[in-house]
Order: C-alpha cells, then structure tokens, then sequence
C-alpha cells in the first residue's frame, strides 16, 4: 500500500470518528436504543381525591424528633441536630382507607418495634430551601408506620456500625394514601397516637416534635437535593414498643383517616 492510499484511508476515518462526535453520522435505528433488561415496578401511593397516583423517589426519616422518644433511646434533644436516614423506596406496604392490612413479622429480629408518624410528601424540589418557604414544597401527608428490627439496630449501634439493617428490609414503612395539602392543610399540630390490640400505646400531639415539617424540609435539603417524589417520615414520639404476630396496630392522626395494619407470620 502506498503511502498516499494510507493517508487517504486515515482521513476518511478521521472524518467518520468525527461525524459521529458531532451527530452527523448516520441516524440511529429506533430499534438500537437502550432498553432495559427486565421491568422493575416504580412504588406508587393514591392521592385521595384524584385518580392519579404519586411516584416514589426516595424515603427520608428523621431520627429522635420527639423530646421524649430521644430521651428514651438515650438521646438529649436539646443539644442534637436534626438527623435523617433513608429506607429503600420499594419498603411502603399501602393501606387503602378503612382496611386492615396483613404485616408479615421480617426475618432476623425478636424485637419488632412500631413507631407512628406524620409524612410529609414532596412536590417541588429544591437545594437549601428557607424554613419559610418550605411547606410550598409539601405536596401532601400520610399516617405512616417507621417499623423497626430494634435488637438488630442496638447491635449495630453497638458495634459502631450502620443499622440500615434494623430499619431498612421489605415492608418497613407501612403508610395510608396521600392527601393534597390543598385540601387537608398544614400539620404543625394534633393528636398523634398508636393503639396496639385497641390498647393506647403511643401518645403525643404533633406540636411536641423538635423539628417543625418546615424545619425538617430545609434542613434536608442542605444535605441532599429535594425531588419531587421524596417522602419525609417526621420522627415518632415516645413508647415505642414490640408487637408480635396476631398484633393489630392502629395508627392516628388528627385530621387523616387511621391507619390499620396486622402482624402475621411470613
């Protein structure tokens, strides 16, 4: 081959490496696009109300938001910031309004714990988002269950390692459907309780968290990016406890329909 063949065979390369860079080269297929290798289902909620449904993103939980509850695990609310930890989006077990839904016992624990809380549902993201305006970015509130692998979180906590594995497993994050805050309001205060067999368990007002739904909205989202589709569980107060199999716990909150979820064996 030739010196000058070889040259010409190079610039004509050159310039195919070069229309593909620049989107010149030729289109490409419909049927060449990437495609994923099996359906992985995007976890949904109702939105009361509306026959449309709300997609999420990513789960949030603030840890020790009551006085008390902190008290209880050991913690002095007074001197602790806010901290969060996440559950995977697939962990909500959805309760449909006036049922009473079947909660398998998880695997690995012998001390199962409820904890009641208020969720907060975002509609509008956002970086650094001021307390003032943070309650424009909650779309909407659920009653939520933060179930809890409680010896498994002591020993982790113990050992000074992560507990993801206390309270991040399929089904840990019972909830009812989403209610616009448009219709509902805001949550800054009301009774908020926990009956297990009918016995009340759990007892506070909304008004006892340290972190206000606002507070928590802006402080999350110095440390991550808010997007629409994130759920915030708001903390829980005091009492936390175990259930067993045949256990029926009923959740409350003022101004939203309860929650009813039953223990039973996987």
């Amino acid at each position: 081959m030739t010196d000058m063949n070889r040259r010409g065979i190079l610039q004509t390369a050159g310039l195919m490496a070069a229309g593909a860079v620049t989107g010149c080269a030729m289109p490409i297929n419909a049927a060449n696009k990437e495609k994923t290798i099996f359906e992985v289902k995007q976890p949904t909620l109702p939105i009361v109300g509306t026959s449309d449904v709300f997609p999420i993103r990513r789960i949030y939980c603030i840890g020790r938001n009551y006085a008390a509850h902190a008290r209880e695990m050991g913690s002095d609310p007074t001197r602790e910031p806010p901290f969060f930890f996440q559950k995977p989006s697939d962990a909500i077990q959805y309760d449909p309004i006036g049922t009473t839904i079947d909660h398998p016992y998880p695997t690995l624990t012998k001390n199962y714990h409820y904890e009641i809380e208020l969720v907060a549902a975002i509609g509008k993201g956002g970086k650094n988002i001021p307390v003032e305006s943070a309650l424009q970015h909650v779309y909407g509130y659920a009653v939520g269950l933060d179930m809890t692998r409680r010896d498994l979180q002591g020993a982790m906590k113990k050992e000074q390692k992560p507990w993801e594995i206390g309270k991040s497993f399929d089904h840990a994050a019972p909830i009812g459907p989403i209610h616009p805050a448009s219709k509902v309001g805001s949550f800054t205060e009301g009774k908020i309780w926990l009956k297990v067999n009918g016995q009340v368990k759990q007892s506070s007002d909304l008004k006892n968290m340290i972190w206000s739904v606002a507070e928590q909205v802006s402080n999350l989202s110095k440390a991550f990016e808010l997007m629409p589709g994130d759920i915030i569980f708001s903390g829980t107060p005091e009492n936390v406890g175990p259930v067993v199999p045949g256990d029926v716990m009923t959740g409350h909150i003022d101004g939203l329909p309860d929650l009813s979820v039953r223990v039973v064996k996987a």
